[in-house]
């Protein structure tokens, strides 16, 4: 491995390192590597293959405005043409030759004196020098198994619905899956259809809201590819569409009531039992928690293979689940549709800023960084998907694209001035990051449902308090006041790494 220094070490191979990647090609940076610990790349979209996985945000919005598709199927996207669309812009941009796979980084420290970040890999004796660093390895990379007592001794088949296993027939099986979130309600129908018996424990209903996911017909994929302002023009109109839906669901406000209204016409138009309604029915406001799209999950419940349980669940037994009223369902394999352990507090690798603060360490009661992209006492250094950039009511890669704008920027700010810190300053950071948790009081999040979204004290570290055009305006501009400057000694100038 050279141990010449990299302009940029780009961590993770998913939509958002491969957007940085694209970026920084486009204003002519080369001189970069992308570190991917698996052998191929794709991200949560590789991981995530269970039966049904999908978007539930419209594909013109779920991509890049810089490396449009003319050619999705349809309105919304499976997981396998998703992955097809990050595979392609890979090859269309020759990104390939950056990637480093087998990668898995374990730690990252800040050489101040040389105003570069030290890497460290997994097995690897040599530690990998950069300029900046990009943490682009996103919020959803790592999943394990929910903390439920006896797990361990369950003596059947577990699977984890980002870990999915394609070998396992659920023909004639008798199947309990747990959470009833995004993935599950993609999951649960597919399973119904294969299992003899599918059992559903549910520990809290969410809001269901219609999902009409047409096939785009081949005249309008003609159109947009030989007419790129019009599938522009089809973008912009899903984004204003997306963000009117803000006013509903970010905060309570009377269309939080429509939108609520919406989601019990679904209710009572697709469930008839009164007894089973009033079990799906959410006892919070629509937005607290993640919105479900899907028009094939009540229909599933109502199987006559399929049962929804509501008692807590309150351990895994050796053939099966527990619950609180002292019943023990058997099931031949449990699917943990539980989400991911997204990093609220701490962070997905070690990492050592300046005077060798820990930021797992800062971080412990709550995630926060400037605009979610820079720690103060951590130059150099940005996120993708950082702190309270998540998105309630629009696509994440609208969020995702203002970022990597940004970031390219500030590194680019980095290269041609030849600096060897660019380090936000604290007194900006705490500014902005009290008025984000003021304004964060009035939205539904923080309006008392227990979610991924919060800390278990109740701390908001994940989403963003405002429409998704507020977030990518204070991001158009990189603003040289809000850092620190510090210039590199002229007599070690910048050496580029040999690939």
């Amino acid at each position: 491995m050279s141990t010449k220094t990299l302009d940029v070490a780009v961590i993770g191979g998913g939509f958002a390192g491969i957007g940085t990647a694209i970026r920084l090609k486009q204003h002519g940076i080369s001189d970069f590597a992308i570190f991917e610990r698996g052998t191929t790349i794709g991200g949560t979209w590789r991981d995530n293959t269970y039966p049904g996985a999908a978007c539930d945000i419209p594909s013109r919005l779920y991509s890049y405005s810089f490396a449009p598709n003319p050619n999705w199927s349809h309105t919304y996207s499976g997981s396998d043409e998703i992955l097809g669309y990050i595979e392609s812009m890979a090859a269309e941009f020759g990104l390939h030759s950056h990637f480093r796979f087998g990668h898995n980084i374990t730690g990252i420290v800040f050489d101040e004196t040389a105003g570069r970040w030290d890497i460290t890999v997994e097995g690897r004796p040599d530690a990998v020098h950069a300029r900046t660093v990009v943490l682009a390895s996103g919020p959803l990379a790592n999943a394990s198994f929910p903390a439920i007592p006896g797990l361990e001794n369950y003596q059947g088949h577990k699977i984890h619905s980002a870990r999915w296993d394609h070998d396992y027939d659920f023909t004639g099986k008798k199947v309990a899956v747990v959470g009833t979130g995004a993935s599950a309600v993609q999951i649960i129908p597919e399973l119904v259809d294969k299992a003899a018996s599918v059992k559903v424990f549910q520990r809290t209903p969410g809001w269901v809201l219609p999902r009409v996911n047409r096939r785009t017909n081949a005249l309008t994929k003609e159109l947009y590819r030989r007419v790129p302002a019009a599938e522009n023009l089809a973008r912009r109109a899903w984004f204003y569409g997306h963000e009117s839906v803000a006013l509903g669901v970010v905060w309570n406000t009377p269309l939080t009531r429509a939108v609520e209204l919406v989601g019990r016409a679904q209710l009572h138009r697709q469930v008839k039992d009164p007894w089973l309604r009033r079990q799906l029915t959410p006892d919070f406001r629509a937005g607290c928690k993640r919105l479900l799209m899907t028009d094939d999950y009540y229909p599933a419940l109502q199987q006559d293979n399929c049962k929804l349980i509501t008692w807590p669940i309150a351990r895994i037994a050796e053939h099966g689940i527990r619950t609180a009223e002292g019943v023990e369902h058997r099931a031949d394999c449990i699917v943990f549709a539980t989400g991911f352990d997204v990093a609220k507090t701490g962070t997905p690798i070690p990492i050592t800023g300046r005077d060798g603060r820990v930021l797992a360490e800062e971080w412990q009661r709550g995630a926060y960084a400037y605009k979610s992209i820079a720690v103060s006492g951590y130059p150099n250094l940005f996120f993708t998907f950082g702190p309270n950039s998540g998105p309630g009511h629009n696509s994440a890669l609208v969020y995702m694209e203002a970022q990597i704008n940004y970031l390219v920027g500030a590194i680019e700010t980095i290269l041609d001035r030849n600096l060897r810190m660019l380090d936000v300053r604290r007194d900006r950071q705490d500014r902005y990051n009290a008025g984000i948790q003021r304004r964060l009081t009035g939205t539904t999040w923080n309006s008392g449902c227990r979610s991924w979204y919060l800390t278990e004290d109740g701390f908001n570290a994940t989403m963003y308090p405002g429409f998704a055009t507020q977030y990518i305006n204070q991001l158009r501009t990189v603003d040289l006041d809000d850092y620190n400057v510090v210039p590199a000694d002229t007599r070690t100038p910048r050496i580029a790494a040999v690939s």
